[in-house]
């Protein structure tokens, strides 16, 4: 059975109960939930009799692991005291589908029924939430610094061979502007793997994380391009003639319009001749550059490069992160102002333990926990902007919601 539900929440202390009327010291405002499922929204008209069947329930299959206060003192699992009751209710059904997978969780729900759900939800929903972490108890930690300052911090050991901001001014040494992520990080895995043989290059690389190799190459994709500021050798206007076969995948100009093939716009001459001599005797190995390559002889690679060399590379179309403080506020778009959900059905993050926020934000990236909308929203997210959204969350003040349900409009 479904009808329209219109719930009213209340900000702040109950400050008493008059005449069957909810009266507080906030505002109330309404939210308009469209059309939702009955048996999902029972939870907000329980009685004080059906909260206090709820502690029952909770004494016999929650005190382990969440505590007859809803507050987790086990790592990984969620603080639930004062929250939202309808996602509260509807979680657990999920968990007794199936739908989280077969864990404690799941075990422990399956043999319940919808009145015990019900009642054990709303009790949990009634208590005080958690105080935050790290407010008052203690300082809160520094936050990192974003991706694109500490890939610049990690390129700095870069510039001494491919110049200040990726821009090279040694002859054979290669800029890294203009190079889409997606294809620097490839190029340094192959070097760390062995595909492209570089010994030097190999030992550079081999300690670098793979935080640290995207983070390196969302700094340069970020860097205003400019040409190699290097002498290029051989023939332009013969390269240019010859380079109408590269078109196709490096693009009019050598600016490519893909994020796994290198635009070869302004790129150093002699770098440019050593990589086609690399992939045309296999010391590098592709299988797509290795045809083209064996076709082309020393003079007619120098013409390329001499071409390519002279031409303006373009800005990668990559946009710079959003800070922690940014990501935040899309977060609340559906989670509430500082993590205080207005939506039953969506859970408050605030005062919620980090390192189950964690967990949980990695697995709906990996997609171990199903959501389309938590889905997208995480696939942006790297370990330092889930570790800095966990810590920002957890110190926020949880705010508790009281609902009261109003019938229909006539």
């Amino acid at each position: 059975m479904k009808r329209n539900a219109q719930i009213v929440f209340l900000r702040g202390l109950l400050a008493s109960l008059v005449g069957g009327l909810l009266v507080t010291a906030g505002v109330a405002q309404t939210v308009n939930l469209g059309t939702a499922n009955v048996a999902d929204f029972k939870v907000v008209y329980a009685t004080g009799q059906d909260v206090t069947e709820g502690k029952r329930v909770a004494e016999t299959m929650c005190v382990n692991c969440h505590g007859l206060n809803g507050v987790s003192v086990q790592k990984g699992v969620p603080n639930i005291a004062g929250q939202r009751p309808v996602y509260l209710h509807l979680e657990l059904k999920t968990y007794q589908a199936g739908g989280r997978g077969v864990n404690t969780m799941a075990n422990t729900v399956k043999y319940m029924n919808d009145d015990a759900i019900m009642k054990v939800s709303a009790y949990y929903a009634s208590l005080e939430p958690a105080d935050p972490v790290g407010v008052s108890t203690a300082k809160a930690a520094p936050a990192k610094p974003d991706a694109v300052s500490a890939g610049k911090t990690a390129a700095a050991a870069c510039g001494g061979c491919h110049g200040d901001a990726g821009v090279s001014k040694t002859a054979g040494m290669p800029s890294l502007v203009g190079l889409d992520p997606k294809y620097f990080v490839a190029a340094i895995n192959a070097y760390k793997g062995g595909q492209r043989k570089h010994d030097m290059m190999k030992a550079l690389v081999s300690e670098l994380t793979e935080t640290e190799i995207n983070n390196i190459a969302l700094y340069y994709a970020l860097q205003k391009p400019d040409k190699a500021q290097t002498p290029a050798v051989g023939n332009a206007a013969a390269g240019k003639t010859a380079s109408a076969g590269c078109v196709g995948c490096h693009g009019e100009g050598g600016v490519s319009g893909s994020p796994t093939t290198p635009s070869l716009a302004g790129q150093d001459s002699q770098y440019f001749a050593a990589a086609m001599r690399a992939y045309k005797d296999g010391s590098r190995s592709d299988a797509t550059m290795k045809g083209p390559a064996g076709s082309i002889d020393d003079a007619t690679a120098k013409n390329l490069s001499a071409y390519y060399a002279a031409q303006a590379p373009q800005a990668v179309k990559v946009g710079r992160p959003l800070t922690v403080a940014e990501w935040a506020e899309r977060c609340d778009r559906c989670h509430g102002v500082n993590g205080n959900s207005t939506d039953p059905r969506s859970p408050a993050l605030a005062a919620q333990r980090v390192d189950y926020l964690e967990k949980v934000m990695r697995a709906y990236k990996k997609g171990e926990r199903k959501s389309k909308e938590m889905a997208v929203m995480t696939e942006g997210l790297d370990d330092s902007l889930i570790e800095g959204l966990a810590k920002y969350y957890a110190r926020q003040k949880a705010r508790a919601i009281a609902y009261l349900v109003l019938p229909p409009p006539k």
